[in-house]
């Protein structure tokens, strides 16, 4: 089939690989236009835009695709069979979804319908939820991420994920899935299924106050939301006065009592803090100004001692 690949961040990036590699056709692709990055605010192409200049694809980043008869009708004049989004980051008019004749099949990472929204991966983390996975869908107009489902595949959760080694995880199946999606949509051997809405929960896009720490809260709900704003926004709290990111944490088999956020064991490998109920054991860190660093590299530059209190 013809296919015209949406998408834009790194996540998204092994899916058009997978298309470009497999017996479809990418007649284009689009992505959002270049943005400033980085302290000097240089103008840089997502991932997916780059991967498509490397590979000499027909590329396309419009500001915006509402209200733009001329992209709409750039769009037309690609003639794709099926419009493939694999997190391009913005909602498709209605003129677009109706365009492809297969439709607009979206690539979604999480096994709707639960976690419907821009950030799936990172609240099924947050949440501590032991499996999560991939949900190929046929895009509607209507509420987001509530289409028909085409295939879904499961994947279990790993102590050590974050919300960027699960995202690496989930990119490589996903691209797999849609691959598999459009061989079944091609043959006619695909069949879309109705989501239970009533089933459905929410994962709104990431604000940065998410990242904030209150060690009232019970360990494991700490740990969940860590892992799952590693590495945006970042989880974070205070010391002395100054902000203090926490990179990674595990949970303490067996915890010593402190009140909330209290330094309760300083370990050659780890800080043990105090939370609301049971403990986590500080990793990496890294205070406001300085670098990231392992806990025993940390203490040596800013020495910490049992009784001490994060959040204050």
């Amino acid at each position: 089939m013809n296919v015209l690949f949406m998408g834009s961040p790194e996540i998204a990036a092994p899916s058009l690989k997978a298309v470009l590699e497999s017996g479809h056709k990418v007649v284009g692709v689009v992505s959002q236009p270049d943005r400033p990055v980085g302290r000097g605010l240089e103008l840089t192409p997502p991932a997916v835009a780059r991967f498509a200049k490397e590979k000499n694809l027909p590329l396309f980043q419009p500001e915006s695709i509402k209200k733009n008869p001329e992209f709409l009708e750039t769009l037309r004049g690609l003639k794709a069979d099926v419009i493939a989004i694999v997190a391009y980051g913005k909602i498709l008019p209605k003129e677009v979804l109706d365009l492809p004749p297969h439709g607009c099949i979206n690539v979604h990472f999480s096994l709707l319908p639960k976690y419907r929204g821009a950030a799936p991966l990172q609240w099924a983390l947050i949440n501590n939820e032991e499996e999560t996975g991939v949900t190929t869908f046929r895009l509607k107009d209507g509420p987001v991420d509530s289409g028909p489902v085409l295939l879904q595949k499961k994947v279990m959760m790993h102590d050590e994920d974050n919300a960027e080694i699960l995202g690496k995880r989930l990119a490589v199946i996903g691209a797999e899935l849609l691959i598999e999606t459009l061989d079944g949509l091609s043959d006619g051997s695909l069949e879309a299924m109705p989501q239970n809405d009533r089933l459905a929960t929410p994962a709104p896009m990431l604000k940065k106050e998410d990242g904030h720490l209150d060690w009232t809260r019970k360990a494991k709900a700490l740990w969940g939301q860590i892992r799952g704003v590693t590495p945006w926004p970042g989880a974070f709290t205070s010391l002395k006065g100054k902000r203090l990111k926490i990179h990674t944490a595990e949970l303490v088999e067996h915890p010593k009592k402190g009140a909330a956020g209290e330094i309760v064991e300083i370990q050659g490998d780890g800080i043990q803090i105090a939370c609301g109920q049971g403990a986590l054991l500080i990793k990496d860190l890294q205070l406001e100004g300085g670098k990231r660093l392992a806990c025993d590299v940390f203490l040596k530059g800013h020495p910490l001692t049992p009784g001490e209190r994060l959040g204050t």
